[in-house]
């Protein structure tokens, strides 16, 4: 009988083991599997603009026409107040040259 109570003991002893192991591996694979679940973030979207950018450009453009449509308005007011003196000074040389 000694040889049967210490079969029934090695069995028993195998049978904790093999629980053992078993819970161990499941521990493993649950930590293994643990990282991938709690890091699965979706990516962040990288913005292509911020509505600030756009609002620089919009002001920046509508500086630069501004910049512009007063010189514009400089050039054509040279322009005439040439032409106005040219006119008078053509007048004057005229009535002189009559005289």
């Amino acid at each position: 009988m000694s040889n049967l109570d210490k079969a029934s003991r090695d069995a028993a002893d195998a049978a904790a083991n093999s629980e053992q192991v078993a819970l161990i591996l499941a521990v493993l694979q649950a930590q293994q599997l643990a990282p991938q679940q709690t890091c699965q973030h979706p990516p962040a979207v990288r913005s292509s603009g911020s509505a600030a950018k756009w609002v620089g450009i919009g002001v920046g453009g509508s500086a630069l026409l501004l910049a512009v449509a007063v010189s514009a308005v400089a050039v054509a007011i040279s322009a005439v107040a040439l032409t106005i003196c040219v006119l008078i000074l053509r007048s004057v040389w005229q009535d002189i040259r009559k005289s």
